[in-house]
């Protein structure tokens, strides 16, 4: 039940941000977010790097094949096992309140895995440093010091 509340009101904090009509879309950060998704829905990834405070937790994540689905679920599947979750790529509400000039802060990838507790690790509203058609390179956003890293590769 926690899942699919969760999944939910992200996809109406989604449509809500979307629907807002009265955002200047000439300095709307948020205007990236079909493009990235796109990118995201495309192929298979596995993470490279997961990186927790300073120690490199990848090794749990080894072998999984990540799928970011047009429905915002996140499958991560090794052999017969399958880890469903799920994702989005929100416009923080306040995106016209920052003056530090830097939008990449005010965009969210969240993600979400109820169980089992090393995927759990994985669920954040992360920032995005950089997506590209073969890398998503996030950040812990509440992270000063950028020690909270995650990134996935196309596989």
């Amino acid at each position: 039940m926690k899942k699919k509340s969760f999944f939910l009101l992200t996809l109406l904090f989604g449509f809500i941000v979307a629907c807002s009509s009265d955002d200047d879309a000439g300095n709307n950060p948020g205007q990236h977010i079909p493009e990235w998704k796109e990118t995201v829905q495309t192929g298979t990834w596995k993470i490279s790097l997961y990186q927790d405070d300073i120690d490199d937790e990848t090794h749990h994540y080894e072998g999984y094949v990540f799928t970011f689905s047009e429905n915002n679920v996140l499958t991560a599947v090794l052999g017969d096992e399958t880890i469903t979750g799920s994702w989005s790529i929100t416009q923080d509400d306040d995106w016209g309140d920052d003056d530090d000039g830097n939008h990449s802060d005010e965009i969210d990838f969240n993600i979400f895995f109820a169980s089992p507790p090393n995927f759990e690790e994985l669920s954040d509203d992360w920032e995005i440093v950089s997506i590209s058609s073969s890398k998503i390179e996030l950040k812990d956003d509440l992270d000063d010091n950028d020690d909270d890293r995650l990134i996935f590769v196309k596989i």
